[in-house]
Order: C-alpha cells, then structure tokens, then sequence
C-alpha cells in the first residue's frame, strides 16, 4: 500500500512517458514507422471493427506477440500464440541453446469463429530443417492450442477458401501451394510447385532472386500472393491467378530500397477496411534496433495492388478511414510489478523455469532467483523487452540483500554481444562491475555495502550503441563502463533490455534479486 501511494505522489509531481513512440500525429495524419522496435515479419487482419497483428519472436518466451488495434496506427498487446516450446530440451537452455529458433514468419487468419497463427520452426539458424505449426484459439487473447506438423513448411501462409479448403503458401526461392485437412491440424495434399521463376529486374537487380515470406488472398475471384524479394532490397511482389495451383503471373508492386540507408520495405501483409480500401503493414530493417512496422496504402491498379506512393513509402500519410477516432496508444514498456502476472511486454530468452521468479513472494517486486550458468549468454530466467528508436532509456531500482555468494544480478543490454552493470558476490564480498561481452570493463565500486542500486542503460538507434549508468541513491547516476556497439550476432533480432540473476557457484542456486521496477523513458 505505502509503494502504492508512493507511486501515485511521484507520478503526479514528476510525470513520466509510459509508453514509446507513437505514430498518431494527432491531425488526422501518422507517420511511420508505427512501432520504432523490433516486430519482425508483420501478418494482419481484420475481424469486426478489430485489426489483429502478429509477428516473429524467434526464441523469445512466450512467442507469436498479437497486438490489435481501432484505426491500424495506435496498437497494443494483447496475448501470445505460444506459453513455451516443449520439443526440445535446449529451448530449456539444457544441452545447448536453440537461440534464432522458435517462430519464424507467422501468419494469422480467421475462420468460422477461430483465430489461427501459423508458423515454421526452423533449427541451425533455419539451416537444418524444423517443422511447421499451427496455434488455435476462440479469442485472441487465448488460450491457444499448438498442433505441431512433421512436415517443414518454410515461411508459411495460412489460407482458407471459400470453398471450405485450406492452403499453406510456403517456400524460400521456389514457392508451393500445400492442401491442410479440413481441421487445420495436418496436411491432406502434396507439396505442388507453383512458381520456380524467382523475381528478375535485370535493369534494377542485375538477376534473379528467391522468394519468401508469402501471403496469400482471393479478391475477385482471383488468387494473390504478396512476397518479398531479394532481402531487404526493398521489392515486394505480387503474384496473380485464376487458379490457386496457377499458372501466376507477377508484377512488382513496391520498388522501395532508399527509405532507409541500405534497408528498404519488405515482408508484410495486407488487411482490408470496411469501406473497401486496403492498407498494407510491410517492415523494414533498422539494424540493431530491430525491424520495425510500417502501414502503407494500397492502390489497385488495373488489377494489382499497388504500395505506399508510386512504389515508395511517403513515411507520413492520412490515417485509414474507419470511421472513428481513438486514443493514442502503444505498446506497454514500463512496468512497476504491481499487477499479479507478468506484463505483456516481457518475454524470457529462452523457456523460463517457473520456480526461479515470482511476483507475489515479494509484494510490487519481480524476483529472479539465480540458476547456474557460465556467462549472460548461458543464463536461464533473462527476462526482455525491446529497446526502441529513435533515442530509449530503460532504469531499474534493484534490491540486492538476497544475494548469494557468485551470484551475478543486474540490467542492461542482451544480443551478442551484450552489455551489463551488476552486482556480484563473492564470499560476502559485492561489487558493481560493468561487463561487455563477457569482459569486465570497469568497477567502480569494490565493497558495495548497500542494499540497492539503481541501473540505467540508454540505446540509440543513429549509431548503434548503448551507454551505462549507476547510482546508489536513486538521483545521481554515473556513468559506467564503455560503450557497447550493439550489433547483430544473433541475426534477425534486436537489441533488448534484459533483467538477470544467474549464478557462477553451484552453492548460489537460492540467492536472489528483487527489482522494484522498471521504467521506460523515450528520449
């Protein structure tokens, strides 16, 4: 209660942005991106009045983030597909790891009263071949049941006819149309090629490439399937038919490669508004902060759909006509582990274990408890969230009296390579270091006698980097450490802030850290 009242008092003297970046303009008008983080390979769709996204997680836990919206442009969360993965031990971070694995390119779709999400599970950094899955729930929120295929169907695009079938639209260079049973929970057909051609521009590419990602609609009696080609060059394709096995036809239908240095748009899917009009929500790179959501217009042009502004995204555009005006909103990113279960927000880098972290054996805290592991890279119960552009500052308040002899607590910045400021003990000996990448860079303080301490680490998304900060009563921070250049050795996911506890000695398994909270602050 006295944390409770506490909070209100602050909040009102010293106001703080809760959430990131958003989008609305506030005049009828947004500009893009719509999330300025990491939410990859962006599906969409519309149900009612309600608009419903998904997107990749990789091996984030829980994994296929849903968020909805009102207009297209103001977005929250609102649930996972996925709780955990349970068919492998290394998603338990037990015999090795299965980091870039997990969801890969969802889909979602409705159907007669069910919402779906379908996904490919790649293994080897999507060498080896995994499987295919599809999730099933009443609601977007779930519960969601998790059937899991034999078959590897890569990049996959969920379909229903309106004949009753159901399709997956798959592949990587080659594309191919696969018949599901009627229950959408196995494949009923073989796998039939429908296009080997992959896209050529010899006056803009100077050859041919593969394609992936595919989306698949019916609109007019003809069948669509939108996909990216070349990467992140900026090309977005479209294929069209009379027949869902083909013969296609192609035609490019965004040309988009100058944006963004060296990124342009690419894999998306495209929603219609009540009124008729299409919108398209497509991404686009941005290094280390991730590859963010942006919404463009579709103009159908003698019968393809074309993007953005003669092929280019305009950035700033009039909102989607829906009828109504709604709040501003974004994604939650500040939390003060009031609520008794965890914030849509977070997600564990790999599946948690459930016993090493509560919200409620400490009142308004979130408590890790250390588990064993070599370095931040081995370390079990790291808890994410995105870090954003343009400029973000994450700042946690820790409590560090139930620490244990070799345990490692703190905060900071998670990818390879990573970045933190923790305290350690050793014996009954704590200290603040600063890490990177496993190197112990600084140490200002080698007796730390106090029971908490305040961590801040700021990333920014024009040169990449990120910086730290510490204090020792909540006002005065100092500057830690170096700086890290956060980059991208996991390939395909962003930077993260991430909470931590792991333990060097067998013996520290029970020692734990309370975090107070958290806060987010768009610089």
């Amino acid at each position: 209660m006295k944390k409770l009242c506490a909070i209100s008092l602050l909040c009102l003297l010293f106001p703080a942005p809760l959430h990131a970046w958003t989008p609305d303009n506030g005049n009828g008008t947004f500009t893009n991106p719509l999330m300025w983080g990491d939410w990859p390979d962006p599906d969409v769709i519309r149900v009612g009045d309600d608009f419903y996204m998904v997107s990749t997680s990789m091996h984030y836990v829980p994994g296929s983030p849903i968020a909805t919206s009102r207009d297209l442009v103001n977005w929250k969360m609102i649930g996972y597909a996925i709780d955990r993965y349970d068919e492998d031990p290394r998603y338990d971070l037990k015999g090795g790891s299965l980091y870039l694995n997990g969801s890969w390119a969802n889909s979602i779709r409705y159907n007669k009263g069910k919402f779906y999400v379908a996904f490919c599970t790649p293994y080897g950094r999507g060498i080896e071949k995994g499987h295919f899955s599809v999730c099933e729930a009443d609601k977007p929120e779930g519960p969601w049941k998790r059937t899991i295929f034999p078959e590897y169907l890569y990049d996959p695009g969920l379909f229903f006819d309106d004949d009753g079938k159901v399709y997956v639209v798959h592949g990587q260079h080659d594309l191919y149309i696969t018949e599901l049973n009627s229950d959408v929970k196995s494949v009923k057909g073989e796998n039939v090629k429908i296009w080997d051609k992959g896209f050529k521009d010899s006056k803009t590419l100077g050859g041919g490439f593969g394609m992936e990602g595919s989306h698949m609609y019916k609109i007019n009696g003809k069948y669509y399937i939108t996909c990216p080609a070349g990467g992140t060059g900026g090309w977005q394709i479209c294929l069209r038919s009379d027949n869902i096995y083909g013969p296609y036809e192609h035609k490019l239908i965004m040309d988009d490669d100058s944006s963004y240095p060296g990124n342009g748009l690419h894999q998306g899917g495209m929603v219609q508004l009540k009124n008729g009009d299409w919108w398209f929500i497509i991404m686009q790179d941005r290094g280390a902060i991730g590859r963010v959501p942006y919404l463009v217009p579709v103009t159908w042009v003698d019968g393809w759909p074309m993007l953005g502004a003669n092929g280019k995204d305009a950035i700033t555009y009039p909102k989607p006509a829906v009828g109504k005006t709604f709040p501003v909103s974004s994604p939650a990113t500040t939390d003060e582990f009031n609520a008794p279960k965890l914030g849509l927000q977070w997600q564990w880098n790999h599946n948690p274990d459930n016993t090493k972290w509560s919200l409620t054996e400490k009142s308004g805290f979130m408590r890790l408890k250390a588990l064993p592991a070599r370095d931040l890279k081995d370390a079990r119960n790291t808890l994410t969230q995105r870090v954003q552009g343009p400029n973000s500052e994450g700042t946690v308040e820790m409590d560090v009296s139930g620490l244990k002899d070799g345990n490692v607590a703190g905060f900071g910045i998670f990818q390879f390579p990573y970045a933190y400021v923790a305290v350690t003990q050793d014996g009954n000996t704590r200290k603040i270091v600063m890490c990177n990448n496993g190197a112990i860079i600084e140490t200002p303080v080698e007796k730390f006698t106090g029971n908490k301490l305040w961590i801040r680490a700021r990333a920014m998304d024009k040169d990449f980097t990120a910086r730290f900060y510490y204090s020792t009563d909540g006002q005065h921070f100092i500057p830690i450490g170096n700086t890290l250049k956060m980059g991208l050795g996991l390939p395909w996911t962003a930077n993260r802030f991430a909470l931590f506890n792991f333990t060097t000695k067998d013996e520290g398994n029970d020692g734990h850290v309370d975090f107070n909270w958290f806060r987010f602050t768009d610089k």
